[in-house]
């Protein structure tokens, strides 16, 4: 190992003799790198969390009548416009909408009715228990059931009409232009219209929406404001756009600590080469070349940024795993592979900073004559 590797065998017994400064040394890069990989897999992890939980919403896009058409409700010319535009990008469900007050034995309170026939498409939030059709009964949202004691076989009125509840629908916990919960879901001909208040398209992707969102404003709004066009994907873009922001604000942060460290990195070796200027001179002296010299002091440089690095991003990787174990931050969210690439980035990073770091102070002292060096 000593034949084969001299300066690695000389930078390792250099640095054990002085443990305690390049220990500090170290600890700058640790302290540094750890603060990338903190900052790094917490910013992304909060990203893919928050992209995960809206995802959904910036999938639908909503078509509703424009005030400016002087119509309430979409014909079935307008369905089948936006049922064309959608083909092959996403499931079409026209809606009925209204408010009405809901009686029940336990109660009354006001909730939001819909009729339509296919309520597993938007309600069912990947459940079982909802219908993919619906031709009688009604279905309640959760809310609705815990506020009038309701479940499956129980009766409801909505405003006159009695109907029998025949499923209840899972309470939805993430972001929703509709609101299933407070929701009542009735067979689309219970209501006394032909025309629909809006026509939801669920689409398989963003881009899909996007591409929807866009096709509907074109082919229904050519010559007059007919219908509004509600989508979210242009939100979360910004989402996604701030938290890209977010990131690298925290990044740049944590890289000014590696940067110092790359400065203590700098003054040691610089007061390592000062103390070592006799031994260099030496070296120089019995025929050890200047490149010998600056290689071993450049293994000394690098060897601190490796220990210190590994050690970082070890530290940074189990303190952000631990804190999405006692917190609720989704651990899938930290254990993403793309994740891996924050660790090993921060590693290299802090190989580098030591590196550059113990550039100068190596030249330094390998283009010194031997005669200056001996003379002190």
């Amino acid at each position: 190992m000593g034949d084969r590797f001299p300066a690695l065998t000389l930078a390792t017994r250099n640095l054990s003799r002085q443990r305690v400064r390049a220990a500090l040394a170290a600890l700058g890069i640790v302290i540094g790198v750890f603060a990338v990989v903190t900052l790094g897999l917490l910013g992304n992890a909060l990203s893919v969390a928050a992209t995960e939980e809206l995802g959904g919403l910036g999938n639908q896009v909503i078509v509703s009548p424009s005030d400016a058409s002087g119509s309430d409700s979409l014909d079935s010319r307008d369905l089948a416009t936006i049922q064309r535009v959608a083909s092959g990008r996403g499931t079409v469900v026209p809606l009925r909408v209204t408010g009405a007050q809901v009686r029940a034995s336990g109660g009354q309170t006001f909730a939001q009715v819909y009729g339509t026939d296919r309520p597993g498409e938007l309600f069912g939030n990947g459940s079982d228990g909802v219908p993919a059709f619906h031709r009688q009964g009604a279905l309640v949202g959760a809310d609705v059931a815990a506020a009038l004691s309701l479940r499956e076989g129980s009766t409801v009125t909505v405003e006159e009409n009695e109907y029998r509840v025949v499923g209840v629908l899972p309470a939805v916990s993430s972001i929703s232009p509709l609101q299933p919960d407070s929701s009542v879901i009735l067979p689309a001909d219970e209501f006394a219209t032909s025309g629909y208040s809006q026509v939801v398209v669920r689409a398989n992707s963003p881009s899909d929406a996007r591409a929807v969102a866009s096709g509907v404003e074109a082919r229904l709004n050519a010559r007059q404001q007919r219908v509004s066009v509600f989508s979210l994907t242009s939100v979360l873009d910004r989402i996604s756009e701030f938290f890209d922001l977010l990131n690298g604000f925290l990044l740049a942060i944590a890289g000014i600590s590696l940067v110092v460290a790359g400065v203590s990195i700098f003054n040691v070796m610089l007061m390592s080469v000062s103390e070592r200027r006799g031994e260099i001179g030496v070296l120089r002296a019995v025929g050890i070349h200047r490149r010998q010299v600056l290689r071993t002091l450049l293994v000394e440089a690098t060897l601190l940024g490796v220990v210190g690095g590994a050690v970082g991003a070890l530290l940074g990787a189990v303190t952000v795993v631990v804190t999405a174990m006692l917190t609720e931050l989704p651990l899938w969210a930290v254990l993403m592979p793309g994740n891996v690439v924050v660790p090993l980035g921060a590693f290299a990073f802090g190989v580098v900073i030591s590196l550059v770091g113990g550039l100068y102070p190596a030249y330094r002292a390998a283009w010194e004559p031997p005669v200056s060096a001996l003379r002190g």
